[in-house]
């Protein structure tokens, strides 16, 4: 992998916007760094006791050697052309389909498990990291495109013991998955998708494993909800710019 300018150009940036994803060919980081990430993956994913291999979540809260690439010029640069300067980290998460996982991941949309922590879910977005290649034998991430402009969906619970993906769209058997655009990355690439758009990928039926890190960040325009439960504990961060929200960031 090369080092790449990872400047989004306007193109790219009105496809995001109409479309609700972009899957830019380049590699996010150089490769000692990407190795250094992979490293620091494969520590989380042996040390992970009970924890299902996807559900790493929210890892930088215990790991501060996440920040060297939740912070990094690299990310935040594409970030800021699509949600403008003013950048939080909301959340991240290791996601690892192992050789073979029977787990599929529900269509959904992310702001589905947000609802009531922000006052809008315009300027979220989503970057997905390859840490493994991805591809539709592995259960690579698949996007309907276009949906992001659509109004929330109606969901149902699932019946899991799965601590991370616990609901799905009602009804998500009818929806036509001819139309999905399936991510598939090789290792060290990454994609874009806004937090509204409606994913989810299929079972790991392959002998590779698959496994992505997001990193998820909002523009700090948008309020939290103070009032929220799920807003009392969890840990947002300044990455850039102004706090024009007023929200209680971190500064590291």
């Amino acid at each position: 992998m090369k080092t790449t300018n990872n400047n989004l150009n306007q193109q790219e940036i009105a496809f995001y916007h109409e479309n609700g994803y972009l899957l830019p060919k380049t590699p996010m980081f150089e490769q000692v760094k990407f190795e250094r990430l992979f490293d620091i993956f494969e520590e989380h994913l042996a040390g992970r006791g009970a924890l299902k291999p996807d559900e790493l979540d929210v890892p930088h809260m215990h790991d501060e050697r996440l920040f060297e690439f939740l912070m990094a010029d690299e990310v935040l640069d594409i970030v800021q052309g699509i949600i403008g300067p003013n950048i939080g980290l909301w959340s991240s998460h290791f996601i690892c389909k192992e050789p073979g996982s029977g787990n599929k991941t529900p269509w959904h949309e992310d702001s589905a498990y947000w609802e009531g922590r922000f006052n809008s879910f315009e300027g979220i977005v989503t970057v997905w990291l390859a840490i493994d290649k991805a591809s539709k034998e592995n259960g690579c991430m698949g996007v309907f495109p276009g949906t992001h402009k659509n109004q929330t969906s109606e969901y149902e619970q699932i019946a899991t013991d799965h601590k991370i993906f616990t609901i799905q769209i009602k009804d998500s058997a009818t929806l036509d998955e001819s139309q999905v655009v399936w991510f598939e990355l090789n290792q060290g690439n990454y994609s874009l998708h806004d937090s509204r758009i409606v994913h989810g990928a299929n079972a790991n039926t392959s002998t590779t494993r698959r496994t992505g890190y997001t990193m998820r960040y909002f523009s700090t325009d948008l309020i939290l909800n103070p009032e929220h439960p799920h807003n009392a504990n969890h840990k947002i961060y300044h990455c850039r710019g102004e706090n024009k929200g007023n929200n209680p960031l971190i500064y590291l």
